[in-house]
């Protein structure tokens, strides 16, 4: 599981028929201090995530494709859940 946050909606004309329906947003991982750490992320978004909202990604493709009901997607990426607000003392 990664902190990211959104950086955009993907749109596409065509795309895998498992993702009819689905959301698709581009996640920047990032530290516990907000800096980006790594290469941008394409996950389903099951929960609405808004621009520039931070969230927790998870790179279980088995759980992606359960989430979509196709064995053969090709989901990898998936948004557990956006973070509304950091608690003292708690790491995310």
């Amino acid at each position: 599981m990664l902190l990211a946050r959104v950086d955009g909606c993907v749109v596409a004309t065509r795309k895998h028929e498992s993702f009819e329906g689905w959301r698709l947003v581009i996640c920047q991982p990032v530290s516990a201090t907000g800096q980006p750490e790594g290469v941008p992320q394409i996950a389903i978004d099951p929960h609405g995530a808004g621009m520039h909202q931070k969230v927790v990604i998870s790179s279980d493709g088995s759980a992606s494709r359960n989430a979509v009901g196709d064995q053969k997607s090709p989901a990898r990426w998936i948004v557990l859940g956006v973070v509304d607000e950091k608690s003292p003392g708690v790491l995310v």
